[in-house]
């Protein structure tokens, strides 16, 4: 985010690109979808406890990061945001962030891990210096790896499950040959990380909004209903076609402002507005009880949203139960408080489409 060239009340875009992997390293202060984290602080990182699933103990995975620096701030001058999600599908459940958490991080431009000035954008010498450098890190999800293969003394990992996870990927044969056992990558990690990507910022740029007829609405609904986003019902077609045409006349105005907004940019994949309102994609279930930050006390406000196209990237999709939101919403201390951590864990809330029933329910 470059708060110095975008013009206030501007909302930034993330859309995802593809770009050589080792752009996205620590030391070029990436915003980017998948992979293992780009850590921003080097040293003291999450704990393992920090980074498991509140609803089953599981560790997360790296979701997202978004560099948003707070230039007003000399302790933000580098500030990235961290988004973890539960790959458990069962752990995922309607407006319930519990499978999700988010952590904040910053430093001053003076700092001991990183240059004053910009780092020469070449792949030689790009590896360095990351969390690697300074702390053991597990190979599969790129978090702290304080427990040791007790076979070939070398691969480190988080906890037992990403331990069993690798080495029934393949790390059973590996840890016959220490001399070949690294850290960087390995079988286990292709299973559990998602693919990575760039997410590159753009501001929104709004074109004058024509009001849309209830047909046309309609037809939008039940597009999206027909993809499986959007809660359906049992009933047979007719009866489905008559909820949708009572619904629509009151229905989910907001959802219908949501789709009327993302039209022109329907690929973004994140939604940047720190201190605004949120894209809602309901006018249900609007989070009334954001904790204000542990250490100041001061309410959080909004600062990002990750959107349902990114979806897509992660590669997700099965036939049964899968990872899913209508919206993730971010929230965070408007002052960036510094806590005296290097990693501070901020809000998440998720909320998702409402169904038809719950809409009728509310006429």
């Amino acid at each position: 985010m470059s708060e110095d060239s975008t013009p206030e009340g501007t909302v930034e875009l993330g859309f995802v690109e593809k770009a050589p992997l080792w752009k996205l390293r620590s030391k070029f202060f990436p915003s980017k979808v998948g992979g293992y984290p780009a850590w921003l602080a080097l040293k003291h990182l999450p704990r393992t406890e920090d980074l498991s699933c509140k609803k089953c103990g599981n560790p997360l995975a790296f979701l997202c990061q978004l560099y948003a620096p707070y230039h007003d701030k000399p302790e933000c001058f580098h500030r990235t945001v961290f988004v973890f999600v539960c790959r458990n599908s069962d752990c995922c459940e309607e407006n319930d962030a519990s499978n999700i958490r988010v952590f904040r991080s910053q430093l001053p431009r003076e700092n001991d891990y990183y240059r004053t000035i910009p780092a020469e954008e070449k792949e030689e010498g790009s590896e360095s210096p990351n969390a690697a450098d300074f702390n053991p890190l597990c190979r599969v999800c790129g978090a702290l790896g304080p427990k040791t293969c007790g076979g070939c003394k070398v691969a480190r990992y988080c906890s037992k499950p990403h331990q069993a996870k690798d080495w029934k990927a393949g790390h059973r044969q590996e840890c016959q040959h220490p001399d070949k056992v690294g850290n960087s990558s390995c079988p286990g990690s292709k299973q559990f990380l998602f693919p990575e990507h760039e997410i590159a910022m753009e501001p929104e740029e709004l074109e004058e909004e024509i009001p849309k007829t209830e047909e046309e609405v309609m037809k939008e609904y039940e597009k999206l209903l027909n993809s499986g986003q959007v809660p359906s019902t049992d009933d047979d077609d007719t009866d489905t076609q008559d909820l949708l045409k009572m619904a629509m006349k009151e229905t989910d105005k907001q959802f219908q402002k949501f789709r009327t907004r993302i039209k022109e940019y329907e690929d973004q994949v994140v939604r940047y507005d720190r201190g605004g309102e949120p894209l809602w994609v309901s006018s249900e279930n609007k989070p009334k009880d954001i904790p204000p930050c542990q250490a100041c006390g001061k309410p959080r406000q909004f600062e990002f949203q990750v959107m349902p196209q990114l979806l897509v990237h992660m590669k997700v999709d099965s036939t049964g139960k899968s990872i899913d939101w209508g919206t993730v919403l971010v929230y965070t201390c408007p002052d960036s408080c510094e806590q005296n951590k290097e990693y501070i864990e901020e809000v998440a809330y998720k909320q998702d489409y409402s169904p038809i029933s719950q809409v009728l329910k509310n006429q």
